[in-house]
Order: structure tokens, then sequence, then C-alpha cells
């Protein structure tokens, strides 16, 4: 029984450098990144969101809490993609960009 609870503790002060535990935390660090960056850029706050699978970033979700003004859209998805690929060293296969707009 104690065999079985030091196994157990050992397992648990083990866990946090776990790569999915780690991976996720690396990644909420870069989504931050990138959204004080757009912010930056662009004037308007965002969020980022991100999907990893295998260890490979599938796709990255960026909403604007607007519509930036006077910036044209194509200047929108590369600075976006462009503030992905530099938080998250990686290419992801998509960036998805979207915009709240209130009534």
């Amino acid at each position: 029984m104690k065999a079985c609870a030091v196994v157990l503790l050992v397992a648990l002060a083990v866990l946090p450098g776990c790569g999915p535990i780690d991976s996720l935390k690396e990644g909420v660090a870069h989504s931050k990144a990138v959204s004080e960056s757009l912010e930056k850029a662009l004037g308007v706050k965002s969020a980022t969101g991100f999907n990893w699978h295998n260890g490979s970033l599938t796709s990255v979700t960026v909403t604007f809490m607007g519509i930036p003004p006077n910036v044209p859209l194509a200047d929108i998805a590369a600075k976006s993609k462009a503030a992905v690929i530099a938080e998250f060293k990686q290419t992801p296969r998509q960036v998805v960009i979207s915009f709240v707009v209130e009534q």
C-alpha cells in the first residue's frame, strides 16, 4: 500500500513537466502574445485560440473585437499570420480571422 502511495506521489511530482501540459501552457502564452502584438499593430483587441494535433499546430483563430478602422482586410490577414508565425514559432495549416460586430 505504501509503495502505491510513493509511486503516486512521484507521478504527481513529475506531471507538471509532461509534454501535453507544457504544450498547453506554452500555447496559452503564445496566444496571449499574438493578441497583444495585434492590438499594438491594429488598435483593436483580439482573442486568439489554437489547435495542436500530435505536436503540430493545425489552426489558429484570431477573433477581433471589432473591425480595425482604415486597415484593408489583406493587411489584417498578413499581420495576423505574421504575428502567429512569430509567436508560435510554427506555421499552422490555417489561420482563421473573424470579427465581432455589435449592433
